[in-house]
Parts: structure tokens; C-alpha cells; sequence
């Protein structure tokens, strides 16, 4: 059945980020519904940010497309050109390759709820624009930005 049980698929806290580079993610929590329910193609996660907490660093993709649709609760998106709130009922879509990098924070006094959606292309390159970090879906594994590992 292709119902979903929602309450039965795992929830990951935190970001798997290098320890430096954790904190501000460290109580996010997410559970992958696209691959509780077998998806390939792309990927969906129901994320919760409780108050203060990051989405992730503020990142832009080569190779893939992302949208976040808020279900419950007030987000600050950041982009390079500012923040804009999200409430419930708005959504924000990040076409790849463009270079602008985004995340989400909650700045409210409640948990914010949201759907995030991206495509899983393996020739992706996640780049963090504040900070000296990258990865690729290829290994999944955090680098610096001149591809040296993380010890």
C-alpha cells in the first residue's frame, strides 16, 4: 500500500555535519518519507526546527532543484540578498546552479514544521556559502572547498 505510516519512520536529529559546523542544526529533526515510501527519482523529508534552530548551513546545489513547503510555524529564509519570513501555506523553490545560497531559521518561540523536497542527482555538489565546506551525493562525505577532507 503506498500509505505511509509516518509515526514508523525514523527520526534523525541533527545534521551529520563535521562537529565544528553542527551546533546551529543539532536539534533539527527529519524523517525521509520519500525513502520510507521507496522513491528514487527524489527525495521528501517532514522536518521539524525547533525554536533557534538552523535547517543547515546555508548551502546552493550544482545539480539539484529544492522546495520547501511550510506546514505549521514561522521560518526565516536566507538568501544572499536578505531574509524573507515563511509561514504556513508558503512555499520557496531553489532551482540549481544558481550560486545563491539559502537556508531556513527559526526565530520563533514554537516548532516549525515544513516539507522539503529536492531530486537526487549523483553529480551534485552541495557548496556552503558562509562557510569552507562542500560535499557530493556521490560519497556524501563534507570537504573543504578545495576537496580536502574533514579528520
Amino acid at each position: 500500500m503506498p500509505k505511509i505510516d509516518i509515526a514508523a519512520v525514523p527520526v534523525a536529529k541533527g545534521s551529520g555535519y563535521p562537529p565544528q559546523f553542527n551546533a546551529p542544526c543539532a536539534e533539527r529533526l527529519r524523517q525521509r518519507l520519500g525513502d520510507a515510501g521507496g522513491l528514487t527519482d527524489f527525495g521528501v523529508n517532514l522536518m521539524r526546527l525547533p525554536p533557534g534552530t538552523w535547517s543547515s548551513q546555508r548551502h546552493w546545489h550544482s545539480h539539484e532543484d529544492e522546495f520547501v513547503y511550510v506546514l505549521d510555524g514561522e521560518l526565516s529564509l536566507v538568501e544572499d540578498g536578505g531574509e524573507t519570513v515563511l509561514r504556513a501555506g508558503d512555499c520557496a523553490a531553489f532551482a540549481k546552479g544558481t550560486g545563491d545560497g539559502h537556508h531556513l531559521i527559526n526565530r520563533s518561540d514554537a516548532v516549525a514544521v515544513y516539507l522539503e523536497v529536492g531530486s537526487r542527482q549523483p553529480e551534485d555538489v552541495t557548496t556552503c556559502s558562509d562557510i569552507d565546506m562542500m560535499s557530493t551525493n556521490a560519497d556524501g562525505r563534507f570537504v573543504h572547498k578545495d576537496g580536502t577532507p574533514y579528520s
